[in-house]
């Protein structure tokens, strides 16, 4: 583990964080917690779906979201980006950023995109390339990778078949993601070993869910693979509609305080993280799962 490097923490509880929550969180109150997590050191915010509203309701409102909100320098407002009609919103919002997302496990990619994974490529593409055409650049997702609800265990060669396709889009970094919370430090290992002889560590980021309990594990088994770039949500907000059992995102929080206790920078400050976390604990009304929410409440 290389503790000079700077993590990288990707934020994506305002996407992914409320896709799943029943809790309608009002357009104001997201603009004003976005706005609070501009300024905590984060450096990129996943903010927003352009999905069709009627798959994903609780990010109908997506269009009118990023025009809103306050764009503080330095800090890369992404969003996912399903097809061309949803490209067409994200430019009319001018997002920085595009993420593109399909799973390993064909089963769930028809639930969770309703086509093939062979169907998605060339729609993926699309996108991607009218996204580098319009200056944006392309953050690539890839669900399932430790395990599929549908499937159980998911063929490491089939990840990589389809992050070489991916790569092959033009896409500038690519996040493995462990959908339902399913992988175990070992299994992590084990995959990264055989991914980082087909693609560097500063191209991969890590997207783990705590349904288990195992997701700070596998970030320090990551971190010990040399992966410097974690996906979380702030709080422990959300989860996969279309896969179920997918509860529990890895908290930012719980992940920022473990790093700067292990002596590892972030550039994140804690108080105001923090902050932003009870802010949009007190918006759901409820308690979250972190860990660090609950030890200082």
């Amino acid at each position: 583990m290389n503790d000079s490097k700077i993590i990288t923490v990707n934020e994506v509880g305002p996407r992914d964080g409320l896709q799943n929550e029943q809790i309608f969180v009002s357009t104001e109150d997201k603009i004003a917690w976005i706005n609070q997590l501009s300024y905590t050191g984060l450096k990129y915010i996943e903010v927003t779906s352009f999905v069709n509203p009627k798959w994903i309701p609780a990010l109908a409102d997506a269009v009118e979201l990023v025009k809103g909100i306050e764009r503080v320098p330095g800090v890369i407002y992404a969003s996912l980006v399903p097809n061309r009609r949803g490209l067409e919103r994200a430019l009319e919002a001018n997002i920085d950023e595009v993420a593109v997302f399909m799973s390993a496990s064909e089963t769930h990619n028809q639930k969770n995109i309703n086509k093939s994974i062979n169907e998605t490529f060339p729609i993926l593409e699309e996108v991607a390339k009218e996204s580098l055409a319009a200056g944006k650049s392309v953050r690539g997702y890839i669900s399932t990778v430790f395990g599929c609800p549908y499937e159980g265990s998911v063929n490491v060669k089939e990840v990589i078949t389809v992050s070489e396709a991916l790569f092959d889009m033009g896409i500038r970094e690519l996040s493995l993601g462990d959908t339902i919370g399913v992988a175990n430090p070992r299994q992590v290992r084990e995959i990264l070993e055989i991914f980082l002889k087909h693609f560097p560590a500063d191209r991969l980021a890590m997207h783990f869910h705590d349904t288990r309990g195992t997701a700070m594990a596998n970030v320090l088994v990551s971190l010990e693979m040399g992966i410097t770039k974690f996906d979380g949500s702030l709080g422990g907000l959300g989860g996969c509609p279309y896969a179920p059992g997918a509860s529990g995102n890895l908290a930012t929080d719980d992940l920022v305080y473990m790093l700067h206790a292990m002596g590892i920078e972030t550039d994140v400050d804690d108080e105001k993280l923090l902050s932003a976390a009870r802010f949009i604990q007190e918006k759901m009304g409820r308690p979250l799962p972190s860990h660090t929410l609950q030890a200082c409440s």
